[in-house]
């Protein structure tokens, strides 16, 4: 007999009969959770990775569905396509990490100050993060337009006209570039959320006992707002990350995956084999590669941000 069971047996029959009812009520509070992970999470993957093993076509066809294996797999790694796809896609989240994370960082420690119409500020900030994508793309789109969109005759005027109109979205050096500036600009307001929560929950206590030590206004940022935002730092960047990898509409809207695929990401490459060329098949075996990468870049983050104690 364990010690659990020894200490368990040696309680009194009504201590018992409230352990056992206290575990029932934790089964019944985490139940609808897990039933709805359980259903739009674990089963959907479980369904596209079997879909990814047979020749599924996205519409029935007289001929019968074969199971085919690991060829769907094979066939996406052999693809030069994918790993194009997949180097633009982790090239845009090294790009939009810092610029969108820092951006509402340093947002809301602005907004986390005493400012005059404050609650208006934020809901202006944060504005952006609840317009639908396809409104904020069409937007930029008049922006990015060639030759004599609005970005062009701001770069031109700053510059003096000594900068040439530049092709944002046509130029396959501008093109990912342009797509970042655009998605960290639609999507800073919801991790400068995360950043203002994090912020107020950090007791005011410490900051008055730095100040009574004689701490400076950045030994106080240093030792006490960066410490107790390490949680938050890790969520948001762990999120953003998610975000990034599933880019899709930005790409879908204003370049299709060019010029020259150097915008094609792993999202916008699943879609058309799914849709345009109906392979539901390999376009699953794609999602399960995408999932499982995702999974392992989130889990190897947490990883090293608790490494270097961040």
């Amino acid at each position: 007999m364990t010690l659990q069971q020894t200490s368990t047996a040696a309680l009194p029959r009504p201590a018992r009969r409230r352990d056992r009812q206290r575990f029932w009520q934790e089964v019944a509070m985490i139940a609808p959770a897990v039933l709805l992970l359980a259903i739009f999470l674990i089963t959907p993957f479980l369904l596209s990775f079997w879909t990814a093993m047979t020749n599924q076509p996205l519409v029935p066809r007289p001929t019968p569905v074969r199971f085919v294996g690991l060829l769907n797999f094979q066939r996406v790694f052999t693809d030069p396509l994918f790993w194009t796809s997949l180097w633009n896609v982790t090239r845009f989240t090294a790009w939009v990490l810092p610029v969108q994370c820092g951006l509402a960082f340093l947002t809301a420690l602005l907004l986390h100050q005493k400012l005059p119409m404050q609650n208006l500020l934020r809901g202006m900030f944060f504005l952006p993060a609840i317009t639908s994508m396809v409104v904020v793309c069409v937007i930029w789109g008049t922006l990015f337009q060639y030759p004599s969109g609005p970005l062009n005759q701001i770069v031109g005027f700053l510059s003096g006209g000594m900068i040439q109109p530049i092709d944002w979205l046509g130029d396959p050096d501008w093109a990912m570039f342009s797509i970042v500036l655009l998605s960290a600009w639609q999507a800073y307001g919801f991790q400068m959320i995360i950043y203002l929560a994090g912020l107020q929950g950090i007791p005011e206590e410490l900051y008055d006992a730095a100040r009574i030590d004689g701490a400076s206004a950045l030994r106080r940022f240093w030792h006490v707002t960066m410490p107790g935002l390490r949680p938050t730092h890790v969520f948001v960047l762990v999120i953003t990350t998610i975000q990034a990898f599933k880019l899709y509409t930005q790409v879908a809207i204003l370049t299709q995956g060019g010029p020259k695929e150097s915008t094609e990401t792993v999202v916008h490459y699943m879609v058309r084999a799914g849709f345009e060329e109906q392979k539901l098949g390999y376009a699953s075996a794609v999602s399960v590669i995408l999932f499982v990468i995702v999974l392992l870049i989130a889990l190897l983050q947490r990883k090293l941000l608790r490494r270097f104690d961040v």
